[in-house]
């Protein structure tokens, strides 16, 4: 079913450009303000726990691939674009009423537009929150990353609980 821009989740693309900005802003911030991996240089926040500081990933989540030469900046900026376009598509053929789904396509897109933002320009993506316990470090991240993650599990849910909702509501009729 296609519904009218009116009438479909593209509204929805304001939170997109929400997640970017608040994702460039802080980026920016940690690059003018805070050296590479410098602990010297690090914002504890929490005493043990959680830290600002700036680090480079090269790869993609976990630093996954970021070991070879750079060619994975230019696979994972064109899965970004991609799925980008594939999201967009599907706020398109979405309801607006859909609100939870729209907004975690939203975030998704937002988040992955950010850190291809990074790719392009830096050549790695800027990584600044750090949370730990002693030695144990949960690899950095950053608000993009945020975007993608919690838009995924929206995203999920939606397609566990809407499935649920839709088989119910075809026993109820039938």
């Amino acid at each position: 079913m296609s519904y009218s821009l009116k009438q479909s989740g593209i509204a929805y693309l304001l939170l997109t450009v929400v997640v970017i900005i608040l994702d460039y802003i802080s980026k920016t911030w940690i690059v003018d303000n805070l050296a590479p991996y410098s602990a010297e240089a690090a914002i504890s926040v929490i005493d043990g726990f959680f830290r600002i500081i700036h680090v480079h990933n090269h790869g993609a989540a976990f630093s996954f691939l970021a070991d070879y030469p750079g060619w994975q900046k230019w696979l994972f900026g064109g899965i970004a674009v991609l799925v980008s376009l594939f999201l967009v598509y599907l706020m398109g053929k979405t309801p607006r009423s859909r609100w939870f789904l729209n907004s975690g396509y939203a975030l998704v897109i937002g988040g992955a537009i950010g850190n291809l933002y990074d790719r392009v320009f830096y050549g790695y993506v800027i990584d600044f929150l750090d949370f730990y316990v002693g030695t144990h470090h949960y690899p950095a991240f950053n608000i993009a990353d945020c975007g993608v993650c919690t838009g995924v599990a929206m995203i999920i849910i939606c397609e566990i609980f809407g499935k649920k909702d839709a088989e119910s509501r075809q026993n109820t009729q039938a």
